[in-house]
């Protein structure tokens, strides 16, 4: 499995690092396999930089790793994949033990319709079933030093303007 994360510089040896606010799966190193998710996050990135240049970096797994971690996988929007990253976006402080968070990612359609489900407007029955008629790229989070040890740098590719 190929995975990809969007970055102003190439990232050969990703590190944990904690976020500047609240994130979907909380504090760790994110990648996707969706090049062109990878793709738009660099590019946002080098748009608010006002860099001219950034890097898709390519990443495979080493599975022998991968099969000792602790994985959390959601394949879907689900009630409990909701509690999770509301868990993670509503409160600074709150914490997992898990090597690997992998699931949807919440892009700004998804924020929109959690803007209505915290606001009351959606219950949680209606957001996913909401949720369940976007085409969702997925994300993995490598949340423990141990889980990065399980990603092998293929190389980094340019991006430009």
């Amino acid at each position: 499995m190929k995975l990809y994360h969007g970055s102003l510089e190439i990232v050969s040896l990703p590190e944990i690092r904690e976020p500047n606010r609240a994130l979907d799966y909380g504090s760790g190193f994110y990648t996707t396999t969706s090049y062109e998710q990878a793709d738009s996050w660099v590019r946002r990135k080098m748009n608010e930089q006002n860099s001219i240049h950034g890097y898709i970096n390519v990443y495979d797994i080493d599975k022998s790793i991968w099969n000792d971690l602790k994985i959390l996988c959601f394949e879907n929007p689900s009630e409990q994949w909701v509690d999770f990253l509301m868990k993670n976006r509503t409160s600074r402080k709150f914490t997992h033990d898990y090597d690997i968070v992998c699931g949807p990612v919440a892009n700004d359609r998804v924020y929109a319709a959690f803007a209505l489900y915290e606001s009351g407007v959606l219950d949680k029955q209606e957001l996913i079933k909401e949720l369940k008629a976007y085409k969702l790229v997925d994300q993995y989070l490598f949340h423990s030093t141990r889980s990065l040890q399980s990603l092998i740098f293929i190389e980094g590719k340019e991006i430009t303007r």
